[in-house]
Parts: C-alpha cells; structure tokens; sequence
C-alpha cells in the first residue's frame, strides 16, 4: 500500500552555518564594531545579543537573509520577547521542529475533509498518509502544500 510522511525538520547543520555567517557579518559591519553583537546557538534556540533593540532587528533581519540563502523556511521560527536591560538587550528566536498533536490532528482532520481515499494516522512528530492509488496520495500532498498550517511541511518517505 502506497504512503508517504509529512514532516517538518530543519536542517541543524545549515543552521549553524546560517548563524555562523550571521555572526561574521556582523562582527564586519561598521554599525556593530565595538558592540559585542552576537547570535548565540543553543540546540533549538537562537539568543540575539546586542546593545539596543534598532540593533536586534537589523540582526534578525541578516539572520532572516542567510537562513533564506541555506534554504531554511523562516516560518519555523518563533519570536521571543526583547528583554532589555541596562547595557544590552536579548530576543530569544526558538527554531520550530516537529509536528506537534495539536498540529498532528489539525491534518488528519483537513485529510479526512477532503474525501480522498486515503488514511491518516499521527505516528510521534509525523504523519503517515497511505492509501490504495499513488494519485491519491499525490493530491493529498497537493491539498496540504494550499493549506497555511504556520509551519514548513516536508513529505518524505514516499513508497510506492
């Protein structure tokens, strides 16, 4: 029986690249000499460092810029408040991984509306939708590609 998983993974080693180049180029530009400007890299998280807050946005944004470039999908990424104190100001950006249940559900649901011959179940952070033809299969991920879920979805696993 045909089946496919939908996912959503990032790739950490892209990741660390994408920051790495971040932290260069910030370390180079003249607006930041001096300042001790960071990204700092923990598993999942992303701690921006900088003396004021104009200066966290112009580092999120470069960081949006190389993420792009490694082909990471920033819709992953969940914002944190600025937390200011008396010399510097934070802003924790948590990268998004996984299907959560809630999630999980959500697209079982919307298969299941869609009246398409196939069968969905949540298997952990995944779903795996199988189903009698592959054109079936093919359609459902056409459906879920139109859908706006808030996060970026991969459909691996594809067995014919």
């Amino acid at each position: 029986m045909p089946s496919f998983d939908v996912v959503s993974e990032i790739d950490m080693h892209e990741l660390s690249n994408a920051v790495d180049q971040c932290n260069r180029e910030v370390t180079n530009r003249f607006d930041f000499k001096g300042t001790n400007s960071r990204v700092e890299p923990k598993e999942t998280e992303l701690t921006l460092i900088a003396p004021a807050d104009f200066q966290i946005k112009q580092m999120t944004d470069i960081l949006l810029t190389k993420l792009t470039k490694r082909g990471i999908d920033v819709s992953c990424l969940d914002y944190g408040d600025l937390q200011e104190s008396i010399n510097e100001t934070r802003q924790v950006i948590t990268v998004r991984q996984g299907i959560d249940k809630e999630l999980g559900r959500k697209i079982v649901k919307l298969i299941k509306n869609t009246k398409l011959k196939v069968q969905s179940a949540i298997q952990g952070e995944q779903v795996r939708i199988s189903g009698k033809k592959r054109d079936d299969l093919q359609d459902a991920i056409a459906f879920l590609k139109e859908q706006k879920l808030g996060l970026p979805l991969q459909y691996t696993n594809f067995r014919d």
